[in-house]
């Protein structure tokens, strides 16, 4: 898996790490600090949300045109410095009123221009590697190693969100309940009555006896401390970006060699009098054809992957317990979340190392993992653990980065046989994988009451944790069969003058299904939740259908490349 790869990989792929580890943080609560702080309803959320997922991956179509210009490396280096402006601008504690939420938007147009200006770029020149033809055999490998390296940044975000959340609220008396902040908001305006209102005064003395008759106080007081722990969540962003910065500068000298455009190459080729090799036209408009028709398909995967960070952490902070217990209890501390990654590691370096004595380690590696798994379980005793709705979101990148090596052992297996898919064939396989997994949802919300009636509703309706982390792995093996494989694929086929804004463009149809997530947050509401898990199967299946029907035509591309 490891072994053969340029020294180049390792030190982009940990740049990345850094980058993505502030970015995840702050999107695991940045629809909680949107409805926490400025009191909007699912609707403007996801608006909001979409929008800036959809700027985020729309603007790579600007840094690849522009590093096309002047260098992938001066882009990747931009991007960095402008991402920390914004980070540090939304970090800073702002009101509620006009000017916080117009501080807030500057401040995601600033994240957006600059991850436009540092993602594509930086996976240009991963690709760029692979163009050397000691290394081109291993280019889909290297994009599943480097496709990991970003959710190892993932997988601690949330915890890190968590803990900020809990710290900053635990100093001023509060602890965290994902009720009280719309509630909150409801009072201030006068429209909560009922068994709303006695639903909350409940909830404001549990808070504080000094709170029982003075719900104003209590509303305003929550909701700030709340928004200042997420303000916290967001400068973390700041200093993982400094980390990132640093070991790209470090590590510069291992990937100088692939920051190099079309223009570059041809004129040293020029230079040492060697023929330049070029596509013809009609070579060139079949490739982006290709791409194009694959561009389109993963809109629709990115619409249903990306509820992760709005309907889906609406469910569970509305629909899901808010404790754990027994075995459940391991999926909630990161640590053992690592534990069961070097396990898992440690036993495929023990069929694959070629030496006895490297055997010998890695096994007993994966015992002590194991063992210190099953020490930190019996210590727990039989308590339930809480659960933050953020936390959720550390199981797709605990998958990415625990069953990347599967797939790859899996993959390399096929490929010995002949047997491999290739890659517009396991991106439709990853479409259908998707809708298996909100088909997972759709089942487990039958019978759960619309979203517009929780505030009234009083029965106990929340579902077991499980269904959510189920839900995460089979999109997580849907995620592997498509996005690192996606990107391998645009990195080999696009045309070489095209690089960087064919990279741009995989990341512009990830915009337009990161916008289209904001249907269902609007549908969110006065729907039965099984309809709106069927809409995501019925487009995910309907894409799959379409990208079958065209894939001679896509492996023809693929193999002439």
């Amino acid at each position: 898996m490891f072994k053969g790869q340029p020294k180049g990989l390792y030190a982009l792929a940990l740049a990345n790490t850094g980058e993505r580890f502030g970015y995840y943080t702050m999107l695991a609560i940045f629809t909680l600090f949107l409805q926490a702080k400025f009191g909007f309803t699912a609707t403007v959320t996801s608006n909001i949300f979409a929008g800036f997922l959809a700027l985020v991956y729309f603007l790579p179509v600007l840094g690849g045109y522009l590093a096309d210009k002047f260098g992938f490396g001066k882009m990747v280096t931009s991007g960095i410095i402008v991402m920390f402006i914004g980070y540090m601008c939304l970090a800073i504690p702002t009101g509620n009123d006009a000017g916080g939420i117009v501080a807030m938007v500057g401040a995601l147009v600033l994240i957006a221009l600059g991850t436009g200006l540092f993602k594509g770029n930086l996976q240009v020149m991963v690709g760029n590697l692979y163009d050397d033809p000691k290394y081109s055999a291993k280019r889909d490998t290297a994009f599943s190693i480097f496709y990991m390296a970003i959710n190892i940044g993932a997988l601690f975000a949330p915890t890190a969100a968590e803990k900020i959340t809990e710290w900053y609220m635990g100093k001023a008396g509060f602890s965290y309940n994902g009720d009280i902040p719309a509630l909150a908001h409801q009072y201030l305006e006068g429209t909560l009555s009922g068994d709303a209102l006695a639903k909350f005064t409940d909830l404001a003395a549990a808070q504080g006896a000094q709170y029982a008759d003075n719900l104003t106080a209590f509303s305003n007081d929550y909701i700030n401390c709340l928004s200042g722990s997420y303000h916290w969540g967001f400068a973390v962003a700041c200093v993982s970006l400094i980390v990132s910065m640093l070991i790209y500068v470090f590590g510069r000298k291992t990937f100088k060699h692939a920051d190099v455009t079309a223009k570059q190459v041809a004129a040293k080729s020029a230079q040492n009098h060697e023929p330049a090799t070029e596509l013809t036209p009609a070579q060139t408009k079949s490739r982006v054809v290709a791409l194009l028709l694959v561009f389109a398909v993963v809109i629709f995967f990115w619409m249903a992957f990306h509820q992760n960070g709005l309907t889906l952490t609406f469910f569970a902070r509305d629909y899901t317990a808010t404790s754990a217990s027994g075995l459940t209890r391991i999926g909630f501390d990161v640590v053992n979340l690592v534990l069961i990654i070097v396990a898992v590691y440690a036993l495929f370096s023990t069929f694959q190392s070629e030496k006895g004595r490297s055997k010998l380690i890695s096994f007993l590696v994966a015992i002590a993992a194991l063992g210190l798994l099953v020490w930190k379980y019996q210590s727990m005793g039989d308590a339930s653990i809480a659960i933050l709705p953020q936390k959720f979101q550390q199981f797709n990148p605990f998958f990415v980065v625990a069953l990347t090596p599967v797939s790859m052992a899996v993959f390399g297996m096929l490929a010995k046989k002949g047997k491999e898919p290739s890659a517009p064939r396991k991106i439709g396989i990853g479409m259908v994988i998707a809708a298996v997994g909100f088909l997972i949802m759709a089942i487990g919300s039958l019978g759960l009451p619309i979203p517009n009636d929780l505030a009234s509703t009083t029965t106990d309706y929340r579902v077991t944790p499980n269904l959510l982390i189920s839900t995460y792995l089979v999109l997580t093996f849907a995620e592997l069969f498509l996005s690192p494989m996606g990107i391998s694929f645009v990195s080999k086929v696009a045309p070489p003058k095209y690089k960087g804004m064919m990279m741009g463009l995989w990341f512009a149809a990830t915009a337009v299904g990161n916008y289209l997530v904001a249907v269902i947050g609007m549908l969110w509401g006065g729907l039965p939740l099984w309809v709106l898990w069927g809409i995501l199967i019925a487009l995910c299946l309907l894409s799959a259908l379409f990208i079958f029907s065209i894939m001679k035509k896509l492996e023809s591309v693929t193999n002439n490349a």
